[in-house]
């Protein structure tokens, strides 16, 4: 079923959502550890070194710049390492790659970071690829004398195998997501089950019970009826009794023959009898026949703009969608009100007409429910009013088999206004 399937995919959705959101979270605090980890092991690498080229520079009063260069090298030959004196003079090195040998003399120059810091360089590369230096520096005293020692170490490889284990990553929570996505829906699915069967069997009550209900009601109705055109009943008593019997069985009529077309609708057993009519028409018909009732509450019921266009539909259920759309609007209308009906026109091959009223209107927060089942905004005034909270819902139904829409605007203590979009052939 249709209301079935949208909780189907509702609970999917949310659940990948979750999912999703639980992978991204897990997936960023995996590379982040990675990353911090991979930092650290890089730059205490750095330490050490700035720590072996600090001691030889201490026991070397006027080192061997080769002989310095070619200790460090044998050390690893990924580092490199620049000596500058006070006076920023180039005392020692272990020189980098000449390809970015200049981008590291650089920012050297530029350093103003403290002594001890580690930073990260990137350098633009052919094909879009990344050079990705490491740098630590650290000021230091050897017989007397300031040095600063730059050493550094290109981390590229590393980068890229981060970079490389991160899209491995994210690969693998996509895949792990549309998959546990796939199973949500099936699990969904048999979750659900013995809720739809369950409903499948109250439909199918409903729809047996309210048929069966019509034979007894008629009988009831037409006993009551009998009984008051009988002259010899004279009691005052008794007549208000059989008129009180007449108003809840045409109360109880109306709901079962709510409950059965709800019951038909769910089981598909509505059927569509189309014909060509005259929809100006019909509107001046309902309106002729609600007028008694809207004048019972001394409400002005009125048509506008009515004009005569043809369409092809369901001429008794575009009826009982005006019926209930105009009945609706007199029950919630005080007394003194106005209910307008109105051809509001053609619109490429759609005719549009709309039923307002200046009652007592809905609350916003009510608007996108009241056209669900059993859903009544006040309940104690509806039941005073004789709703059963079917009414709008079926005339949505029968809007929607036509292929329409029916929309509402409505102000509290302003009043309502219904829309309904009909094409004009089915």
């Amino acid at each position: 079923m249709e209301m079935f399937g949208r909780s189907r995919q509702q609970l999917t959705m949310m659940y990948a959502l979750l999912m999703g959101a639980l992978l991204v979270v897990l997936i960023f605090t995996v590379h982040r550890m990675m990353e911090w980890s991979m930092f650290s092991e890089q730059a205490q690498e750095l330490f050490d070194a700035v720590d072996s080229i600090a001691e030889y520079r201490e026991r070397e009063r006027h080192p061997d710049p080769e002989g310095d260069s070619q200790t460090f090298v044998n050390y690893s030959d990924r580092l490199f390492f620049y000596v500058f004196d006070e006076d920023n003079r180039l005392l020692d090195f272990s020189r980098a790659s000449y390809k970015f040998e200049f981008f590291i003399l650089d920012h050297i120059r530029n350093w103003d970071a403290a002594s001890g810091s580690v930073q990260v360089f990137r350098r633009p590369g052919e094909g879009g690829r990344r050079t990705s230096i490491m740098i630590t520096s650290r000021t230091m005293n050897a017989g007397g004398i300031g040095h600063r020692v730059f050493v550094g170490k290109d981390v590229t490889t590393v980068y890229s195998g981060l970079q490389k284990s991160t899209y491995l990553l994210v690969a693998a929570g996509v895949l792990g997501l549309l998959l546990s996505t796939v199973i949500a829906y099936v699990m969904a699915g048999k979750a659900l089950e013995p809720m739809e069967e369950a409903y499948e069997k109250q439909k199918q009550f409903a729809a047996d019970a309210s048929h069966e209900l019509r034979t007894p009601l008629a009988v009831v109705m037409s006993s009551a009826e009998l009984l008051l055109s009988d002259q010899s009943i004279t009691s005052p008593f008794l007549r208000q009794v059989l008129e009180d019997v007449k108003s809840e069985v045409k109360k109880m009529t109306k709901l079962v023959g709510d409950l059965l077309i709800v019951a038909r609708s769910d089981n598909n057993a509505l059927k569509m009898q189309l014909k060509t009519f005259n929809l100006g028409e019909l509107l001046n018909q309902n309106v002729r026949i609600m007028r008694p009732l809207a004048q019972k509450k001394n409400i002005n019921l009125v048509a506008e703009d009515i004009a005569d266009i043809d369409i092809t539909a369901d001429e008794q259920k575009i009826k009982q969608l005006i019926l209930i759309l105009v009945d609706n609007a007199i029950k919630y209308t005080p007394n003194g009100g106005v209910v307008v009906v109105r051809y509001d026109g053609r619109y490429d091959d759609d005719v549009r007409f709309s039923i307002m009223d200046t009652g007592i209107g809905i609350a916003p927060e009510d608007l996108d429910k009241i056209f669900e089942r059993f859903y009544r905004v006040d309940k104690a005034r509806s039941r005073e009013l004789g709703g059963n909270g079917l009414g709008l819902s079926i005339a949505h139904e029968f809007t929607k088999m036509h292929g329409g829409k029916i929309n509402v605007e409505s102000v509290i203590d302003q009043g309502t206004k219904f829309t309904v979009t009909l094409p004009i052939k089915k």
